[in-house]
């Protein structure tokens, strides 16, 4: 059997024909709804559409600091020719009359418009204005920002700082939001230690767990670290039943290749039906990626090489993390971009081939980082983000338009 599992791959299942798979064999469903306070909102994802519980503004007001006044006191106003009006001090502004009123004030009873402070000069008991204004100036109308009913916020809207502000503004105090997916987190091998444990000799730091720790906390997942297993079935087997029992979302890093220690698909076969649906995708990095379902958890069993774990984490557990959100699609930012050198594909794969993307001369440039496996970080960290490769190209030429997909801002 061993001898068999040395062979490789057989058959390779390309990426669009994996999540196919994958989902029709998950039916991955929304996780259930938390109510939580608007202050704990932000970046998650809403449960339901929200409606405006009143009218924002709930009354007229005036939006800047100034004098309320009958806009047709002021017409033909000028710094030559100012027009003179007199102050009130009553809620209500008569015909040639003025009140003074602060951003946000509501407007008095018979004004129409706003003059800014800037633009008048006093006295005692009167006002001189310098300019003319119009019905509206300066006003901002009851419910020009959202009406009574209107919706704020749809379902499946992942919650920005703005969405906070609106929400506050309303009045609203709690939101219903998706529970957070909790994601399981295990590497695997004997050559792994703990960051802290000074590794020995052929040992090396498992540093596989906060990549897929941040990544997961970007999605507004939550990790759950299970600790490093031993290459052994029955370690890996205790702790990714743990992971079942505690998290939504199950990813494994290492031991999934076709060695004598890559024992990840096997055990997670022993363990239940379907098992591992797909084994070994048509992507490069992350060849020996395995998607599995158990207890109909899904189970990503991802390279023990940090760039195909990423990899396999972005093609396949990012939108599975975001589904179990309510969310069908979250795209990264993308840019299009001149390809700066000529890179070639692998007819058959999907490369995912990582780039510097940054503006020269008024248009953006993308520069392939150079790279000679899948376990440099440093492709990663010198990259900000990167171009599909289709399966049918030998590769993509110099000075071709190409889409980059944004993992970190723009360089310099």
């Amino acid at each position: 059997m061993v001898l068999v599992r040395l062979k490789g791959f057989e058959k390779l299942t390309n990426v669009d024909e994996a999540l196919s798979i994958f989902f029709k064999a998950l039916k991955p469903k929304r996780l259930g709804i938390q109510r939580i306070l608007v202050d704990d909102a932000l970046g998650r994802v809403t449960a339901e559409d929200t409606a405006a519980p009143v009218d924002l503004p709930s009354f007229d007001r005036s939006a800047v600091d100034g004098y309320a006044v009958r806009a047709e006191d002021t017409f033909a106003a000028s710094q030559f020719k100012p027009k003179t009006l007199r102050f009130t001090q009553k809620n209500s502004v008569n015909r040639g009359q003025a009140r003074q009123v602060w951003t946000g004030n509501p407007l008095p009873k018979g004004s129409d418009a706003v003059i800014m402070l800037e633009y008048t000069r006093t006295t005692r008991n009167q006002l001189q204005t310098l300019i003319a204004v119009t019905p509206g100036e300066n006003v901002s109308k009851k419910s020009e920002d959202i009406s009574e009913g209107e919706i704020v916020v749809r379902a499946g809207m992942r919650l920005q700082p703005y969405h906070i502000g609106f929400l506050a503004a309303l009045g609203i105090i709690y939101v219903n939001v998706v529970e957070k997916p909790k994601v399981a987190i295990l590497s695997t091998g004997n050559e792994l230690v703990e960051l802290g444990k000074k590794p020995r000799r052929n040992k090396i730091v498992n540093s596989n767990r906060f990549v897929i720790e941040g990544l997961c906390r970007e999605l507004g997942a939550e990790p759950v670290y299970l600790g490093i297993a031993k290459d052994d079935e029955k370690d890996i087997g205790a702790r990714i039943l743990e992971g079942l029992e505690d998290a939504d979302v199950v990813v494994t890093t290492g031991g999934t290749s076709v060695g004598v220690a890559d024992l990840v698909p096997i055990v997670v076969n022993k363990m239940g039906k379907p098992g591992v649906v797909v084994h070994g995708v048509a992507v490069r990095p992350g060849m020996p990626t395995a998607l599995g379902i158990l207890k109909s958890k899904p189970i990503f069993v991802l390279s023990g090489n940090p760039v195909a774990a990423i990899v396999g984490f972005e093609v396949f557990a990012r939108p599975t993390i975001l589904r179990l959100q309510g969310i069908e699609h979250e795209s990264r930012p993308v840019v299009k971009a001149q390809l700066a050198k000529r890179v070639a594909g692998v007819l058959g794969r999907r490369v995912y081939l990582r780039v510097k993307a940054f503006e020269k001369a008024g248009e953006f440039v993308a520069e392939p980082v150079h790279t000679k496996g899948s376990s440099l970080y440093s492709s990663m960290t010198r990259a900000n983000g990167y171009v599909v490769i289709p399966e049918d190209r030998e590769g993509l030429e110099k000075g071709e338009t190409v889409h980059v997909h944004l993992f970190s801002s723009l360089a310099d």
